[in-house]
């Protein structure tokens, strides 16, 4: 009873305790005070609980010992962690005597809402290394003796885990290496996430825990003066942050989602001692998010420098032969051993080179041609030197030769990130400054745009060497573009500056980004020439994504988008550009369809320039070919198959393969059976579904309800139709709740369905009704509506462009209003940019273009649509 009593006095002590840490974390105590505070109050919860086991067993006082391992052994338990217990006993300690013991305080802890991982072990198995399981070994080298025999903690703390690292630690290093590199990989080798988790994100606080033990291993490696700090102060404001995502969910949530980014702005984290501050204005969320990426970038380039200096698995044959050469290249002022860069003055006339532009710029360039790292020690005095090297800097030629080595090596985008992470690049190029860690809020964008600028480099310089895969095809087509670009290091230094606009709040990044980029190009001393062309990029940079919006078989399209590019050069570093920017946005923003896309346009935009294309004689041998591509292996149907192509629009025959005309041809002489064909390709990813059918109202817009009904998510649509009035719809969608992937039998009955609908046989409003409308989770970012015309866009048709937010039902909704103003959708052209549905539709009225003054009236019906479709 009296042991009953003393249990719950501590129990309710430790609650207690815990409020207390709580209220003084929300009146501005740290995050370390706050972790500490609270392994503190638990040190005493448990140790007074072993006591009572003491008391009650007094044997269990020798050869027993009850440990503290992993974050807990290191004293820092944020408010929600896990607790991590090591029951440790000696050998000729019988088992059974003390699992009851362990039971009872596991017990009690879990009473007290506690999430408590123990673990009972022998000291002979802490003796021993297993491969398969390092963690264990890993949470070893934080611990701390709670409670019990102490001369058992001695035993493992001063003998057996002394022997174990001396003599596992290449192991052990290799181990913790190889994990960390496994857990970014699982992140995209990244940072910048929207929606961080800022425990095992590179950068997170796994990896100060992973550079603790890198250093332990290796017996301390010392900092040099300035990076130990700021690395501490980046430690404690993830330390802060934790906390405050796990008061705020009440739960061990380390996610940084885009709510908690707003209240962790709102309260000032990390900006003041004291969070509530009335009298301060609050900081902008993007803003805010800028601090939080620049701490993480200071632990993302401390593990990274532990994580080079880790030992190699051994090598055989040739290339451990070739790694185990010690000096790899020299130069003046420095040289490269091991892969790494090392400062030296021994062959240099000055005091140190750190101090000299001309051999940090011949570093750089090293690096980026070679793909090696600055050596810690290297990377420590380069920073510490920028005023002397800006003091030393020359501006003008010799500048751009130091910048255009740099951006033209295949390594450019990590060479220009580690100039980055140092403020060399700013020093260089103070206009970069503003992009510094700036993050777009939207759901389109994954990266800060400093990265996505480094990234869209990497792309551009991974065209020389596309990898297999989807995009292997386009990215060895744009590749030979690349190839023919005689100044390739223009495109790269318009890459490097075409966003420093965004870090100014003008409304016009693109204007404001040129007038940026001429400051440098005069300082530069770059000629009209090279000048012109980078300013015609950045000025022109969002043109070709633009005009993949509209019809691009469309004359006039092709005419008004060339008319901005004006030269073939131009052109081609444009059609790079773009190829890269949208990829660079996020790893699935680039799809085949796009670059097929894109590619188009790049090739008729330069037919365009060249002038030396007799259009209509290429037009009708093409025709020719065309048919007679899409009628092989049917014998006797070639007139047939020229009156089913006749009156495609162009964007028809150019954006599919004769397999796929021969097949909608095919679907066609099946009329007589069933005049409506469908036709579904099934991919785990994106899928498709096609309808062959003569021409009828609402066609467009009952394929997009049933869809929406089955609860598929349109990423990509498009309707043509011929002379005859056989149109031809396809959708591209994912499957949003998996109900085609996790149920092979349901495509038959899903096909099936779409089938009734567009045959009359099902109503689609009884389907759409039966489809139990689930809460809707708040959009990321609220994207306003809006809808414009463009009646010169097209020579027969209204181009009408809605862009809206991306919500269910979306298409069928703008497409049944369109029908019920007695609009034909000529062609259709769907896409979705994050949260942004952005949908382009060419349309006629009795065969003309809508009057002009009927557009207040259309826009109003489709607004409205619009807004009834979000409730």
């Amino acid at each position: 009873m009296q042991a009953k009593s003393q249990s719950g006095d501590l129990r309710g002590e430790y609650q207690r305790k815990k409020l207390e840490i709580r209220g003084a974390f929300e009146t501005g105590a740290s995050g370390t005070s706050t972790i500490s505070a609270r392994a503190g109050a638990l040190d005493n919860l448990i140790a007074g609980l072993w006591q009572s086991e003491l008391d009650a067993e007094p044997k269990l006082a020798r050869g027993t010992a009850l440990l503290a391992v992993g974050g807990y052994g290191r004293s820092e338990l944020y408010p929600y962690s896990d607790v991590d217990l090591m029951f440790l006993s000696e050998s000729r300690v019988p088992e059974n005597e003390i699992k009851g013991a362990v039971r009872r305080v596991n017990q009690e802890l879990w009473d007290c809402g506690l999430r408590v991982a123990p673990a009972m072990r022998r000291l002979a198995e802490c003796e021993k290394f297993d491969e398969s399981n390092a963690e264990f070994t890993i949470s070893l080298l934080d611990h701390r003796l709670l409670a019990g025999d102490a001369a058992v903690y001695e035993k493992l703390s001063r003998q057996l885990l002394p022997k174990l690292i001396q003599k596992e630690r290449q192991r052990l290093l290799l181990r913790i290496a190889e994990l960390t590199r496994d857990r970014h990989a699982k992140y995209g080798g990244t940072l910048f996430h929207l929606e961080p988790n800022i425990k095992e994100c590179p950068g997170g606080l796994r990896d100060v825990h992973v550079c603790g033990w890198m250093d332990m291993l290796t017996q301390g490696a010392e900092s040099v003066v300035g990076e130990r700090e700021n690395f501490q102060g980046a430690v404690e404001f993830l330390r802060l942050l934790r906390c405050f995502l796990h008061y705020r969910h009440d739960r061990d949530d380390n996610t940084l989602d885009w709510q908690a980014q707003d209240a962790a702005s709102a309260a000032r984290m990390g900006l003041d001692t004291m969070r509530e501050n009335d009298g301060e204005p609050q900081p902008d969320a993007a803003y805010w998010m800028r601090l939080y990426f620049r701490h993480a970038r200071t632990v993302d380039r401390m593990v990274s420098q532990r994580l080079d200096e880790a030992p190699e698995p051994k090598r055989s044959g040739l290339l451990g032969l070739r790694r185990s050469r010690k000096l790899e290249h020299t130069d003046e002022g420095f040289r490269l051993e091991r892969g790494r860069i090392l400062l030296d003055a021994s062959n240099l006339a000055t005091e140190d080179p750190a101090h000299d532009p001309d051999v940090v710029l011949k570093v750089f360039a090293t690096m980026s041609r070679l793909g090696c790292k600055l050596g810690r020690e290297a990377e420590a005095r380069l920073s510490q030197a920028l005023p002397l090297l800006s003091a030393n800097l020359e501006e003008g030629p010799a500048l751009w030769r130091g910048l255009r080595e740099v951006l033209s090596g295949p390594s450019a985008g990590d060479t220009l990130r580690a100039m980055h992470a140092i403020g060399l690049l700013e020093l260089l190029v103070p206009e970069f400054h503003g992009i510094d860690a700036l993050v777009i809020r939207d759901a389109y964008h994954r990266y800060t745009v400093d990265e996505h600028t480094f990234v869209l480099i990497d792309t551009l310089h991974g065209l020389q060497s596309p990898q297999p895969g989807a995009m292997a095809e386009w990215a060895r087509r744009f590749s030979a573009i690349l190839r023919e670009l005689p100044h390739p290091e223009l495109l790269y230094l318009a890459a490097l500056l075409h966003d420093t606009g965004k870090g100014r709040n003008t409304g016009d990044h693109a204007s404001e980004s040129v007038r940026m980029a001429r400051n440098l190009l005069e300082r530069l001393e770059l000629d009209a020439h090279e000048s012109g062309l980078i300013l015609a990029i950045i000025t022109n940079h969002l043109e070709m994504s633009a005009a993949l919006r509209r019809d691009i078989f469309d004359a006039e399209t092709i005419e008004t988008f060339a008319s901005k590019v004006q030269t073939p050069e131009a052109l081609r570093m444009l059609a790079l550009f773009t190829y890269a920017d949208i990829q660079a946005v996020h790893p699935d923003a680039l799809t085949p369809w796009k670059a097929e896309n894109l590619w188009r346009l790049y090739m008729s935009a330069a037919n365009h320039l060249d002038r030396s294309v007799d259009e209509e004689r290429v037009g009708a041998r093409e025709a020719r070919e065309l048919v007679d591509r899409v009628a092989a292996g049917i014998p006797g149907q070639r007139e047939a198959v020229v009156a089913f192509l006749e009156g495609f629009p162009e964007r028809y025959v150019l954006t599919r393969s004769p397999e796929h005309m021969r097949a909608h041809f095919a679907m066609t002489q099946r009329f007589g059976v069933d005049s409506v064909q469908i036709g579904f390709n099934y991919a785990t990813g994106v899928s498709e579904i096609t309808l062959v059918t003569p021409d009828r109202r609402l066609l467009f817009a009952n394929m997009a309800g049933v869809l929406a009904a089955w609860g598929m998510n349109i990423i990509t649509a498009d309707a043509f139709s011929n002379q005859q009035g056989v149109v031809v719809d396809s959708f591209r969608f994912t499957d949003s709740f998996k109900t085609l992937e996790l149920n092979e039998s349901e495509h038959e009955r899903f096909v099936t369905s779409v089938h009734d609908v567009m045959a009359g046989k099902q109503s689609l409003e009884k389907l759409l009704s039966g489809r139990r409308r689930g809460r809707r989770k708040p959009p990321l970012v609220t994207v306003d509506p809006r809808v414009e015309f463009d009646d010169n866009a097209s020579t027969h048709s209204t181009l009408i462009e809605v862009v809206a937010q991306d919500t269910p039902g979306l298409l069928r909704a703008l497409s049944a209003t369109l029908a019920s103003q007695g609009c034909n959708i000529e062609v259709a052209l769907v896409d979705t940019e994050g949260e942004t549905a952005i949908d382009v539709f060419y349309v006629t009225r009795e065969g003309q273009k809508l009057e002009p003054e009927d557009h207040a009236a259309l826009r109003s019906f489709l607004l409205a649509a619009m807004e009834e479709n979000a409730r």
